[in-house]
């Protein structure tokens, strides 16, 4: 069971996200865009945090967390966004779903840890 689903299109950032929280303790499963992350976490109910990009092909990182609060109905999972969008209307979107945190790539791991253990419930 993963702790973490990694959600994005570019082979590059799911292999740097998801190295760097293998490498920090966490079981992270990984997904190609929003609908292959509601597939990957409809198959594994340990995930505690998806970390999405927005901007993906077949389904957007917003859309997803949107499907996956309504559709789903899963308020559990903490879900934050890694992108390059810093508009003030996506944020508020994301507000409304439920979004609970917002980092602007580049992914800087460090900085990271400390909260993204505390969203999965492991310190």
């Amino acid at each position: 069971m993963a702790h973490v689903l990694v959600v994005d299109d570019s082979n590059t950032m799911r292999e740097i996200v998801a190295g760097f929280l293998s490498k920090n303790g966490f079981e992270v499963a990984v997904a190609t865009d929003g609908r292959d992350g509601l597939v990957q976490l409809n198959k594994d109910p340990g995930i505690r945090l998806v970390v999405s990009d927005i901007n993906m092909p077949n389904m957007d990182g917003l859309t997803m967390a949107e499907k996956i609060r309504t559709e789903l109905c899963n308020k559990d999972v903490r879900i934050v966004m890694l992108t390059t969008e810093d508009n003030p209307a996506m944020r508020t979107r994301a507000k409304a779903i439920g979004i609970n945190g917002w980092i602007v790539k580049p992914f800087r791991g460090d900085a990271v840890l400390g909260p993204f253990r505390k969203l999965c419930g492991m310190g």
